[in-house]
């Protein structure tokens, strides 16, 4: 072991020994080395005397001596927050074109996607008695599907800590007209999840993609509940443990976790969700691309590929291929590790930065996908949404990281999709170019 290789692991030792995993201990060693490696010939910043030590806020607004041009661009510079990047080593000839060009009620179409839904619902180890359909209009169309059909019987508790989240209580209290309790928090923090009254239903988004903040566990929802638990787990799933035996009903889109297309949603009831659906209709006309039931009875055909209307057979086939790619690796085990891996790499290099921070302080509720960065100084909202960007701009021209904005209502800073089909590798190589590009806007 080199001399470099020990005084790094010696001075990072307690950053790194907090990591469980021999897995992420190994990925903050890399991450810290590579940053000892780049500063290396930086003029360390030394108190003068008579001066206090500069701060992590003062350092922010110092640039080093030098930061050079990091020579290694990640390979796959996708970190968009959604669509999300295709499964490692994607290729278009990967998908089989059979079924293209033929009826999705026929021979060639319905079988696959039958197939895409049975595999799916293995994928995400679902109750055997839960029932998983696609339908339209991606993860908002499911949860447009579920509240507009499910709602409106008993009282509501609606939570709220980001924009997504936001939206679904617009539709409930301006669009439904529910009596709704409204439960809500600022970017990076959560939403009172204590005292929800069991016989209310409830509306949550798991893992808020603009905020990145996500619930730590579902223990706070009702075993003994009579109302529904209805959850946009978009960002969640594939990602995420989630105990599904607390959720009555989850949607989620093909173009997040897994790097699906866009357009098509996925439902997931379960048994109660089904009961209210045939025993109580919604009390309000429902469009077709709604109606999950006929004449009081559950139309089964959605939950074995007869789908509402036509679906796009070359999404169905980009999905079975990302299927085979999650299947391939060790399933939902592999993928929410290869998450949590990424999500440490970048912890990693936002503790030795001194000048972005997690929008998200407390670990716990912190997501492992859509990780949201702020600017350590936030004395001027106005610059900082200007150097935001800038950085971004300059990061995509030089193919170093595409995407990569905070969210458009969201404090200035960043958002970095840490799913599991980003490589640890690429995450480990974006960090030096985020510094070199944050001193080159700064100039």
């Amino acid at each position: 072991m080199s001399r470099e290789v020990t005084a790094v692991k010696r001075f990072a030792g307690d950053e790194i020994t907090h990591f469980p995993s021999v897995v992420q201990r190994s990925i903050a060693e890399k991450v810290i080395l590579s940053r000892h490696r780049l500063r290396a010939c930086a003029k360390p910043l030394q108190p003068s005397a008579g001066h206090a030590v500069p701060t992590r806020r003062v350092l922010s607004g110092r640039r080093a001596d030098l930061v050079e041009r990091p020579a290694a661009l990640p390979a796959r510079p996708y970190f968009s927050s959604g669509p999300c990047a295709k499964p490692p080593g994607w290729r278009l000839d990967l998908l089989d074109t059979a079924s293209l060009g033929r009826s999705h009620r026929g021979a060639a179409g319905k079988p696959r996607l039958a197939e895409a839904i049975e595999r799916t619902h293995a994928l995400l180890q679902l109750p055997a008695d839960y029932r998983l359909g696609i339908v339209p209009a991606s993860d908002t169309g499911a949860m447009e599907m579920a509240m507009w059909s499910l709602l409106g019987t008993r009282p509501v508790t609606m939570l709220a800590w980001e924009s997504f989240g936001a939206g679904w209580v617009t539709d409930a209290v301006k669009q439904l007209g529910l009596d709704a309790e409204v439960r809500t928090a600022d970017y990076g923090e959560i939403s009172d999840l204590g005292g929800i009254a069991p016989d209310r239903d409830l509306v949550f988004t798991w893992n808020g993609t603009t905020s990145g903040v996500r619930v730590p566990d579902a223990k706070w929802i009702s075993s003994d509940r009579t109302g529904l638990s209805i959850c946009d787990a978009t960002s969640a799933a594939f990602a995420q443990p989630i105990d599904w035996s607390k959720i009555d009903v989850g949607t989620f889109s093909w173009q997040k976790a897994l790097g699906g297309e866009a357009a098509h949603g996925m439902i997931v009831l379960s048994p109660r969700a089904i009961e209210r659906l045939q025993s109580t209709p919604a009390p309000r006309p429902l469009p077709k691309i709604f109606r999950l039931t006929k004449s009081g009875k559950l139309i089964d055909g959605v939950f074995r590929g007869e789908t509402i209307n036509t679906p796009s057979m070359l999404a169905v086939e980009d999905w079975l291929v990302a299927l085979d790619w999650a299947e391939g690796i060790g399933g939902l085990d592999a993928l929410i590790a290869r998450a949590d891996a990424n999500a440490a790499a970048l912890d990693l290099w936002v503790q030795s930065s001194n000048w972005i921070d997690h929008l998200v302080s407390d670990a716990a509720i912190r997501s492992n996908t859509s990780v949201c960065l702020q600017f350590v100084d936030r004395s001027d909202p106005v610059a900082n949404a200007a150097r935001q960007k800038a950085l971004v701009k300059l990061l995509e021209q030089e193919g170093a990281a595409f995407d990569i904005g905070a969210y458009r209502d969201a404090p200035p800073g960043l958002r970095i999709w840490c799913g599991a089909t980003v490589d640890t590798a690429d995450i480990q190589a974006l960090g030096p170019w985020l510094d070199w590009g944050w001193e080159e806007t700064g100039k």
